[in-house]
């Protein structure tokens, strides 16, 4: 038994560990052993070998495709923090020193097994999935293409359900990419290439010849919206996976929080000057919580989890840097898709509305911008978790309605800054509009300008926050430093509601 268990461990392998450490990268076994608390990890499947025993020898299968290239068990991720029970993590690695992390029909049972239990369980998920894809090479199986096997299905059942991370170093190609592209948050580093299909399939599809450097660089996936969370290496992919999780292990204690003061500043004195709006996400959340998702895409919003008071909450915020705030359809669907993610999972979101509105124009529309906005429509009429909205500048029009699920009174309460400013369109547009022949009737020049300024001075008067919440429109207006303490008041008073039977059918 001990000499069996001794082909398991990375020392059988100096030769493959040393070529995984030359090219800066870990071993399945060092990740895990990373990922979760000390002494905390059990193996599920370690004897396994790969199904090739019609062509190879025992004592070889026993020597070089250990755990058939897959390492599975249970551990503890965060326990120190959130207990035994809440931090059971199961967790997968296909190993890259084993037969390239290629998917065999015995790992794939092994996948099953460990699926079946967090499913069963509601255990958290954390798969390392870098690999080669589908190995043609196991023999013991009477089968002609092994697409029968359950593992796709039984991973993408697990969506919703449970927290479920994909962590790709390295090459992740065709099924290992497939199950990446099912996790929840996809964290992957620079130096990885993602892609449905590696240089062998590409050829072999009359394609092309390509390196596997030149298919789906980081660069790429991260602009595309297929990497939530860029690092640099694996040690800082661990990192942000147990951030991730944490999120839903619990609330903590002991935060410290920011210094309310700051949000004071975060909004421009000249209402037409952009700003950074992820300042209100650091000014609002609990000092270090913050953890950012989908930075390389949809830049018109950021989203981001975070907590506020130990309490775990998501937030989004137009970005007024990108198109003065507007939304456009990559934006949309990223705000659309964090919904979806929060609500499965019971956290409440925080919006932060600056935007004069949804984009528009004839190069838009040919993104299909009908339907990708109208997803912030459908996917808020059916969430389950609380929303809080908070205008900080520019509520415009529909735009401003998809980022406060709907419409202002949707959410638990809508507040604004002093800063804030309504209308049902951009002022300065409903000007133009509304104002046309007055200010056709002006000569062009100082005169017609000085005209546009004094009636744009009478819409942002009639659009202030003040003239919404007394038309009850807004719930209330505050001073920007006491957001943090509303937002703490209301998520205590707070509940998720049960999952619905049936959701809604998205958009797009």
């Amino acid at each position: 038994m001990r000499e069996r268990e001794r082909f398991l461990l990375d020392a059988a392998r100096p030769e493959a560990v040393a070529k995984r450490h030359a090219l800066g990268l870990r071993t399945a076994r060092e990740n895990i052993a990373d990922l979760c608390d000390e002494g905390s990890f059990i193996e599920y499947g370690a004897l396994a070998v790969a199904a090739q025993r019609n062509r190879r020898s025992a004592e070889d299968l026993i020597a070089n495709t250990p755990a058939d290239g897959m390492v599975t068990g249970i551990g503890s991720v965060n326990g120190a923090e959130f207990g035994a029970g809440r931090s059971r993590t199961v967790v997968m690695a296909y190993d890259a020193t084993v037969l390239a992390g290629t998917q065999g029909m015995r790992n794939h049972a092994k996948t099953d097994r460990l699926l079946g239990v967090a499913l069963a369980q509601k255990l958290p998920v954390v798969l390392f999935a870098e690999g080669g894809g589908g190995r043609p090479g196991d023999t013991d199986m009477p089968i002609v293409a092994g697409l029968h096997v359950g593992t796709f299905a039984a991973f993408a059942r697990l969506s919703g359900q449970v927290p479920v991370v994909g962590i790709a170093a390295g090459r992740c190609f065709a099924g290992n990419a497939a199950l990446l592209g099912c996790s929840d948050v996809v964290i992957a580093t620079r130096s990885s290439n993602i892609g449905m299909g590696g240089p062998a399939m590409i050829e072999g599809g009359g394609l092309g010849l390509y390196r596997p450097e030149e298919i789906g660089p980081s660069e790429v996936q991260h602009a595309n919206g297929v990497i939530d969370i860029l690092v640099e290496n694996e040690a800082e992919a661990v990192v942000a996976a147990k951030h991730y999780l944490s999120f839903f292990q619990g609330c903590t204690i002991g935060w410290a929080a920011p210094d309310p003061q700051t949000l004071r500043d975060v909004v421009p004195e000249n209402r037409v000057r952009a700003y950074d709006s992820r300042a209100a996400m650091a000014g609002l959340v609990d000092v270090g919580s913050l953890l950012p998702l989908r930075t390389g895409f949809g830049a018109g919003i950021h989203t981001a989890l975070g907590r506020i008071e130990g309490r775990p909450v998501g937030l989004m915020a137009n970005n007024p840097l990108h198109q003065g705030g507007a939304i456009d359809a990559d934006a949309a669907d990223k705000a659309a898709r964090f919904m979806q993610l929060c609500d499965a999972h019971g956290l409440p979101i925080v919006s932060l509305v600056d935007t004069p509105g949804f984009m528009v124009g004839p190069a838009t529309e040919a993104t299909a911008q009908v339907r990708h906005v109208s997803r912030l429509f459908v996917r808020a009429a059916h969430l389950r978790v609380p929303v809080f909205a908070v205008v900080m500048r520019k509520g415009y029009g529909l735009g401003a309605m998809g980022m406060t699920a709907g419409g202002f009174h949707a959410p638990v309460f809508t507040v604004a800054w002093p800063s804030a400013e309504f209308g049902a369109m951009g002022l300065e547009g409903a000007v133009r509009l509304g104002y046309r022949k007055e200010l056709e009737a002006v000569p062009e020049g100082p005169q017609r300008e000085a005209l546009f300024q004094s009636l744009l001075g009478q819409m942002v008067a009639r659009g202030a926050a003040t003239e919404m919440a007394g038309t009850l429109e807004i719930d209330a207006v505050i001073d920007p430093a006491d957001t943090r303490a509303w937002l703490a008041r209301g998520l205590a008073g707070s509940r998720v509601a049960a999952p619905p039977e049936r959701g809604g059918i998205d958009t797009w």
